[in-house]
């Protein structure tokens, strides 16, 4: 497995890609209300990808149909925007990926739509401590695997656990690129690739109620758990650089 190693201004041109797919998640955020639909926010954000003059990655990518993941609900990643507008008490999984100059950007959020579920928003709460949890932790010299650890420890103390089959990732002139960051330890954590300065990668912590095998949708995209309760999603692409890892995809 070879993890790229990317230069200071290698990383500057990546944070810029990122800084576009944070600014576009905010976007989504505060447009996401009842009565909007989800492919007119998908429109929303690819008109401002476009806007500063960068494309959405995930639009044509493994013939994905749209510029941005909406995954409603049962939906934990994957979702394919539709017409039916949203509701009060959804909740709602952005995932978005802008490309700027050859470098790729990624990241993801869960909103609830108006007042949602008591239950819901602690899930929601939950995935994205996992992420910063994860993230605050990270230093170079440490075990990739020893991250999948600290994710699938954070989610399954609060009650929860990881979706089964899918990941984080490597991410730089290629979407997805290696290494694969699971939210879950298979094998040994004290074995396998070392996290490094230079590195750049994607964690997204999926979860699931109580069963986390993953159900493939009839559209052959949306991914649901196997119990089909709501599922949340959160992630953020990182940077290693002087020991320490940055966030490149903060909405701001």
């Amino acid at each position: 497995m070879a993890i790229a190693i990317r230069k200071p201004s290698e990383i500057e041109e990546i944070k810029k890609a990122g800084k576009i797919v944070g600014k576009t998640l905010k976007l989504l955020r505060e447009n996401a209300k009842p009565g909007v639909t989800p492919l007119e926010l998908d429109k929303m954000a690819e008109d401002f990808i476009r806007s500063q003059n960068a494309r959405p990655a995930f639009k044509g990518l493994y013939d994905f149909p749209n510029a941005v993941c909406i995954s409603k609900n049962g939906v934990v990643i994957h979702g394919i925007p539709d017409n039916e507008p949203l509701k009060e008490g959804d909740v709602v999984g952005f995932d978005v990926g802008a490309e700027l100059n050859g470098w790729y950007g990624d990241a993801a959020i869960t909103v609830g739509i108006g007042n949602i579920k008591e239950e819901h928003q602690k899930m929601i709460d939950v995935a994205k401590g996992a992420l910063y949890h994860a993230i605050e932790n990270i230093k170079p010299g440490m075990r990739y695997k020893q991250i999948s650890k600290l994710i699938e420890d954070y989610i399954t103390s609060h009650g929860y656990v990881p979706l089964r089959g899918y990941s984080g990732h490597g991410i730089g002139r290629k979407p997805h690129e290696e290494p694969q960051i699971l939210n879950y330890v298979e094998g040994k954590p004290n074995q396998g690739e070392k996290v490094k300065n230079g590195h750049v990668f994607c964690l997204e912590p999926m979860l699931c109620h109580k069963n986390g095998e993953p159900v493939l949708g009839e559209d052959g995209w949306s991914v649901y758990c196997e119990d089909l309760d709501v599922g949340v999603h959160y992630e953020h692409q990182i940077a290693v650089v002087e020991n320490r890892a940055i966030i490149l995809t903060e909405e701001n």
